[in-house]
């Protein structure tokens, strides 16, 4: 990702979506994009309830940047 994206400035979210698209590992893995575009409500809160009952799966290479959120269903 950080070799196709050198030196470029991103000014619209298809030059992003386009740069994405031509990357690929050494093995040929290629990247996938999907744009979401809508707009997200903001300010809503959780119950304490939902906060406590919260189990948190956290990654074992890197936790503090990777983990999982898995609610419990009632």
């Amino acid at each position: 990702m950080t070799r196709v994206c050198q030196g470029v400035i991103f000014d619209s979210v298809k030059i992003v979506k386009d740069l994405m698209a031509k990357a690929k590992t050494h093995t040929g893995l290629r990247v996938f994009t999907t744009v979401l575009d809508q707009v997200y409500k903001t300010g809503h809160q959780v119950t304490e309830d939902f906060k406590q009952t919260m189990e948190i799966v956290f990654d074992d290479y890197l936790p503090q940047w990777h983990y999982t959120a898995k609610p419990q269903m009632s």
